[in-house]
């Protein structure tokens, strides 16, 4: 469990926000946020700001509903934020959301941004059963934002147990 101090790491784990259905001829990695998917991106990232949730790097799938889920906080949080792009977290499993996540880098806070269920099992992983059931009593919602802190800087190999600093959503639970 994580101290109340500065963590020696923070996960977010944002789930792309509310998509349209496929148009015909558009594949599933095509898709893009609907309307209401637009305003959630927006919401989630100036609530985060609003609370002081700022990660050192993005790192986002390539599809393009979570491309547009993260461009939001570069705008709110600073023009600066690095959106890294990894076309392995859009077809991959937990691992290979561990592995990015987890890898060798100098920021010591980052967010990946991708799709369930893998976010959600990541989530459960981290966190356990219990914690992630309070947090998200009805699965992982659109545009979920979960902070993760870690007192050891976390591995692929070892990466420990995380404490719940947070979980934002852009609207009240069902």
């Amino acid at each position: 469990m994580a101290s109340l101090g500065i963590p020696a790491f923070r996960l977010y784990l944002l789930r792309h926000a509310r998509a349209a259905w496929a148009s015909p001829g558009q594949t599933d990695f095509e898709r893009v946020l609907d309307d209401e998917g637009f305003a959630e991106a927006e919401v989630i990232a100036e609530e985060a700001a609003d609370q002081g949730y700022r990660p050192g790097l993005v790192i986002s799938s390539t599809a393009a509903r979570c491309r547009q889920t993260a461009e939001p906080f570069r705008r709110t949080i600073s023009e600066e934020l690095d959106i890294d792009y990894a076309d392995s977290l859009y077809s991959g499993g937990v691992d290979t959301y561990a592995e990015i996540a987890f890898a060798a880098r100098p920021e010591t806070s980052v967010m990946i941004v991708g799709h369930n269920p893998m976010i959600e099992e990541f989530f459960h992983r981290l966190v356990g059963k219990e914690i992630a059931e309070t947090a998200a009593p009805f699965g992982y919602p659109t545009a979920g934002l979960a902070i993760l802190d870690f007192d050891d800087r976390p591995t692929e190999e070892r990466q420990g147990v995380a404490c719940l600093a947070g979980f934002v959503t852009p609207r009240p639970a069902a």
